[in-house]
């Protein structure tokens, strides 16, 4: 068994975890990070598996840290992108009314992105929409030139390679575990599933675990993390040329998240998804996967009874959705009517953690939590890849190391 020392341990190799690493490697290159990752590989969960877009900001409240973070994240991102030639593509993407009943709400999302600085937006009619996606259908859109695709696992390795190529002696420790923390009077630490690791202060960027991860440190993440499973299906090599760019629908406003969507990769490829269901497993990909562990500590939870009881006509359709090509099929109908059975094919899943208080409210924003000498990601969903390297600038002014 190992023992080491360090001076940060970011426990989580996803996204927001390298990030944080990297930023602080960046302003302390004489001091030594360990990532630790319970996984073989970086992104194994949410940072791999999520649709790859570089979000606007469009879609936040305001002021919120989502709005706040994802604008500038994004064009830190870009920036690091270009310099570091990652694969992108700031292809742009359109906000697609097909009735009358959603321009309100596309009015609405409008004025968020007003709000909110996004650069080059503007409405656009049916005739603009055809001139951009030939076989989407629509009344109204609003066109969004910043949005983009990346490949984020490859942002992930660069992390890496940068934070090694600053401190040689700083290290990334794959298929390490957090187990638990300690504290002692001169002491402080964790040991892992590899031994002991000292350290001056411990990031906890865990995901799908980070509840779990909070209270095995000692603190009271005061919230339920519960895993909603996105499906992904892809447009067959015959149809994939049906979208040029990303096409997204006006999402419900009374359900917490953006509807499916058509997203055209860095490969060339098109992804179309996701849906969001219950995942009775937090980190299972297939309709199917259960956890006893994982299921209970959902369905224990109040909070998890109250918001199935606000939205249960739409958890319905899309756990029916998620079982049902055809229905699946109809909902991306809805913009490109011409689209056939034969035009789509599944292709892979993602879980997406999400937090939830006792009284059933989703957790809206990021949550980062400081506990002693940790700090805790306990929320960040999408869009958190495209917001990383600000989450990170949060993360380390709450653990004291930036004003």
């Amino acid at each position: 068994m190992i023992e080491k020392s360090f001076d940060l341990v970011v426990i989580g190799g996803g996204i927001v975890g390298l990030a944080t690493a990297y930023k602080y490697q960046k302003l302390f290159p004489e001091r030594r990070v360990a990532i630790l990752e319970k996984e073989g590989k970086l992104g194994a969960h949410q940072t791999g598996r999520n649709s790859g877009v570089i979000h606007s900001g469009i879609y936040y409240k305001p002021g919120s840290f989502k709005a706040r973070n994802c604008v500038s994240g994004r064009k830190q991102l870009v920036a690091f992108a270009q310099e570091h030639n990652i694969e992108h593509d700031i292809c742009g993407k359109i906000i697609v009314a097909t009735q009358e009943s959603e321009l309100p709400i596309l009015e609405a999302i409008y004025q968020k992105g007003l709000a909110n600085e996004i650069e080059g937006m503007e409405i656009i009619g049916a005739e603009e929409i055809n001139a951009i996606e030939p076989n989407v259908v629509g009344i109204k859109a609003i066109k969004v030139p910043v949005t983009g695709i990346i490949d984020y696992v490859a942002f992930c390795q660069k992390l890496v390679d940068l934070i090694q190529e600053i401190n040689p002696h700083s290290e990334l420790m794959l298929n390490t575990a957090f187990i638990n923390s300690f504290e002692h009077e001169d002491l402080s630490g964790i040991q892992s599933s590899k031994g002991t690791i000292y350290c001056r202060k411990k990031i906890f960027c865990a995901g799908l675990q980070s509840d779990r991860l909070a209270k095995q440190d000692g603190a009271n993440p005061e919230v339920r993390i519960v895993g909603f499973r996105g499906d992904y299906y892809e447009l067959t090599p015959q149809a994939k040329d049906k979208i040029k760019h990303l096409v997204y629908p006006v999402p419900d406003p009374d359900f917490p998240f953006l509807g499916v969507h058509f997203t055209r990769m860095t490969d060339g490829s098109v992804e179309c998804g996701p849906n969001a269901v219950f995942s009775f497993k937090r980190e299972g990909y297939s309709p199917t996967s259960f956890s006893w562990k994982d299921t209970y500590d959902a369905l224990s939870y109040p909070g998890t009874w109250k918001l199935f009881m606000r939205h249960t006509s739409q958890g319905m359709a899309e756990m029916q959705r998620a079982f049902s090509k055809k229905l699946f099929l109809k909902a991306l109908q809805k913009m490109v009517p011409s689209l056939t059975m034969e035009d789509i094919r599944p292709v892979r899943a993602g879980v997406r953690a999400q937090a939830i208080e006792r009284n059933g409210n989703l957790v809206d924003d990021f949550k980062i939590v400081h506990h002693k000498n940790s700090v805790h990601v306990l929320n960040a969903p999408s869009p958190a890849a495209t917001a990383s390297l600000a989450i990170a600038d949060e993360i380390l002014s709450l653990a004291g190391f930036i004003d």
